[in-house]
């Protein structure tokens, strides 16, 4: 029990709560973050966070008679007897309160009778009665009647999480997904609340099996709980959901600036690879249909065998002159890579040698473990270990070396299909020997970052990596995509709530795939779904083999027609998108973002699933309800612009639109200045000569950046960085502010509503022409 000052004690900007069942121990960040810590004999290593995260904080700590309070600028800790623990913000507003009653499992209503029959059937019945082992813990916090939930990535489901519970256990599950599902393949622990419009961030950071309900059981409280592990959280202050998320990702880390041929369209079916005849004419046809595209996709079919850094020889003449053969097409290819390693003794290097090194996961009984994925009997690296991720990443080289522009991971939840692979199999935490219990959340992020470095080292370039399986922090490493969906309109319906949590949980370069993986997709589901992802960072249409094939050309010349339309709307967005990771890649704040993000002060926004925004400036409205051809559209507070024609609204209003099958309902937010791309097949390698600057309103000011789209020379200040201003009088001005990158725009156009005006750059300014 804690009453007195010497109950407790400081070492720098540490303090230990001795508390009766063990120290509790809290360690101030930042002003804004605090970690609350109790060892459980566990290792206390985080793959979440790299670095030290420490900055020197004047904080104050005092015996207030009941409690200890620990005080930031910016947040308030309250520690009581019992091991209760409330964090409050400056001004007294509470954000995580410890709650003081008793959990009350949902009542079942299960007699013996039946629980003998479900477990019978294979039901956890320990689970249905709330029964667990000696390592499992949970915490419980108090839950305010106002409370809203956002983040966990890509979980199933609504973007407001409240009323619902979810699981963090990697799964690749190969049904229809729906809002049901308790998880998927990543697991993202960070929660973002507002309680009583006052918002905070909570980032549960153990990688053991874990649960979190958010107010399912009751409405009185909140819950995580994990089946093992330390209690090892962190509470997450800032003045709004941004500051919050900007405090969230400087722990965890920032999706670093990619490149930017990377927000051009991508196309992928599982089977084209095949054969290098089959790619070359889809090539073909993109270019034939005037399809703007940067990416092919090649999935498991080009590898010899499914066996990992190989290239078939069968239908493939030479892999590295077809890379170069598409490069001078305009098209960027990227490999699919799994983690699972033919068992293949006939001379296979990659087995052989991570066989001889012991490279590989094993059984308890010391034996390499084997089980089944694409190439039959497989074995699975340790990406846990340094020297395995180094291998890994060294073998990168192989495809590198091809001219691969990306590697995308598949498969690393780990999957396998004889069963899950068994808790007790021996896995690495670094140097110490652990369990598949404990590394499993983490494998794929641990894939995920040996691949990162292996394309950075030996390409010299910003890696191009898509990962299915994650964990918090792995987009400092990866894009994601939220894995095999289906041809369903719920899953066109349920891409927005899902691309705009994982943008609130860090994961900023996201998509899911267009069209639908799974299933046979429709015209009309097709079209709406180009339409709304348009602004989606990860903008790629992939399809499985065996569905009906999903190329806008297969469904006639109205849907390929539309599908061309957005297809060159996106490329014209496309450097306003990379304005928008440049600014992420300082903030932490997503491109595309729910409404509730901007606008968290306003109740309308709380529940909105169907609309999103990209950065400050945009908003859309997908129709994603088939045969509907009109919808209604809030617009938060502000003036709002149609982009379409024109048409000014004014905001915390809801309007109905026309919206037939070729438009997307899409608003620019009033006095907003827009960088406008050319209209192209591809992005060049070369720096454009010129640029367009839109104004949508009367007045506005941008500011714009520019670098070379492809290495890291940015970092040492090789970039550009301009500012266009639009006076309300009409007057023009722009600015080179920044001129850190060689190259510059030789001519910009700024296009106002009825005139456009051009300047020229001469000695070092922007002038009139």
């Amino acid at each position: 029990m804690i009453n007195q000052l010497t109950d407790f004690t400081k070492d720098g900007q540490k303090i230990t709560l001795n508390y009766e069942n063990g120290p509790m121990i809290l360690t101030v960040l930042t002003p804004e973050i605090v970690r609350f810590f109790q060892d459980r004999g566990n290792a206390s290593n985080s793959y979440a966070i790299e670095g030290d995260k420490e900055i020197k904080t004047d904080f104050t700590v005092k015996n207030k008679g009941d409690h200890i309070e620990i005080a930031t600028a910016k947040l308030i800790v309250k520690a009581y007897d019992n091991e209760k623990i409330d964090v409050f913000d400056e001004q007294g507003n509470p954000l995580v309160v410890d709650y003081r009653g008793k959990r009350t499992p949902i009542d079942r209503q299960m007699d013996e009778e039946h629980l003998k029959l479900a477990e019978s059937k294979g039901h956890d019945v320990d689970k249905l009665l709330g029964k667990h082992d000696g390592d499992y813990y949970e915490v419980v916090k108090s839950l305010a009647d106002d409370e809203e939930f956002y983040g966990l990535g890509d979980k199933t489901g609504y973007l407001n999480k409240r009323h619902y519970a979810y699981d963090n256990w990697n799964t690749d599950n190969p049904d229809p997904q729906v809002e049901s599902f308790t998880r998927l393949y990543k697991s993202i622990p960070i929660l973002l609340g507002l309680k009583n419009g006052h918002p905070y961030g909570i980032f549960f950071d153990n990688t053991y099996r874990n649960h979190i309900d958010l107010g399912k059981e009751s409405n009185n409280y909140y819950y995580y709980s994990a089946v093992n592990g330390n209690i090892d959280y962190y509470v997450i202050g800032g003045a709004s959901l941004k500051e919050v998320i900007t405090n969230y990702t400087y722990l965890t880390g920032r999706v670093p600036l990619p490149q930017k041929w990377a927000l051009g369209y991508q196309q992928s079916r599982w089977g084209y690879s095949v054969s290098q005849k089959q790619v070359e004419k889809i090539a073909e046809n993109l270019r034939k249909y005037d399809l703007p595209c940067d990416v092919l996709h090649l999935d498991i079919d080009y590898m010899d065998g499914y066996r990992v850094f190989t290239w078939r020889k069968d239908s493939y003449e030479d892999p590295a002159d077809f890379i170069k053969k598409m490069h001078k097409l305009g098209f960027r290819i990227i490999t699919i890579i799994d983690p699972g390693v033919k068992k293949d003794d006939a001379g296979y290097k990659i087995y052989q040698e991570g066989l001889e090194k012991g490279y590989f996961v094993k059984a308890p009984d010391g034996t390499v473990y084997v089980n089944e994925v694409w190439p039959g009997d497989a074995v699975f690296p340790d990406f846990g270990r340094e020297e395995v991720r180094q291998w890994w990443a060294k073998n990168c080289k192989y495809l590198v070396d091809l001219g691969v522009a990306g590697i995308w991971d598949d498969m690393n939840e780990p999957a396998s299909f004889k069963g899950e692979i068994p808790g007790d199999t021996v896995f690495h935490n670094e140097d110490e020997a652990t369990t598949h219990d404990k590394m499993h959340n983490v494998y794929g992020h641990n894939m995920a970052k040996a691949t990162y470095e292996g394309l950075k080292k030996y390409s010299g370039k910003r890696p191009f990596v898509i990962t299915r399986a994650a964990y918090a922090g792995t987009q400092k490493f990866s894009t994601v995509w939220t894995g095999d969906n289906q041809s369903l309109w719920p899953h066109v319906q349920m891409m927005i709530p899902q691309l705009c949590n994982l943008g609130l949980s860090g994961f900023s370069f996201a998509g899911t795939d267009i069209g639908g993986f799974g299933a046979d997709t429709t015209p009309e589901l097709l079209t709406r779904w180009i339409e709304g992802a348009l602004f989606s960072p990860l903008y790629r249409n992939h399809a499985a083999l065996g569905t009906r094939s999903q190329e806008p050309w297969v469904f006639g010349e109205s849907t390929l027609s539309i599908y061309r339309k957005y297809l060159k709307l996106r490329y014209r967005f496309i450097p306003y998108l990379y304005d928008e990771f440049y600014r992420e890649s300082k903030t932490g704040l997503p491109v595309m973002r729910p409404l509730v993000l901007n606008y968290e002060n306003d109740p309308h926004v709380y529940n909105m699933n169907d609309e999103y925004m990209v950065g400050e400036d945009i908003l859309t409205a997908p129709v994603v309800q088939e045969g509907q051809t009109k919808r209604a559209v809030y617009l938060p507070e502000g003036e709002w612009i149609d982009f379409w024609n024109g048409v000014e609204y004014a905001g915390r209003n809801t309007i109905l639109v026309d919206a037939p099958i070729d438009k997307l309902p899409l608003f620019i937010k009033k006095n907003t200045i827009l960088p406008w791309g050319k209209e192209v097949s591809h992005i060049s390698d070369e720096p454009d000569e010129s640029m367009t600057f839109r104004i949508f309103g009367k007045k506005g000011k941008y500011v714009h950046y520019q670098d070379n789209g492809t290495d890291f020379k940015y970092q040492k200040g090789e970039y550009n960085l301009y500012k266009v201003k639009v006076n309300k009088d009409g007057s023009v001005k722009v600015k080179l502010e920044k001129h850190g990158f060689g190259p510059v725009y030789r001519r910009i156009t700024v296009q106002l509503p009825n005139k456009k005006i051009e300047f020229k750059y001469k000695n070092g300014e922007y002038v009139r022409k």
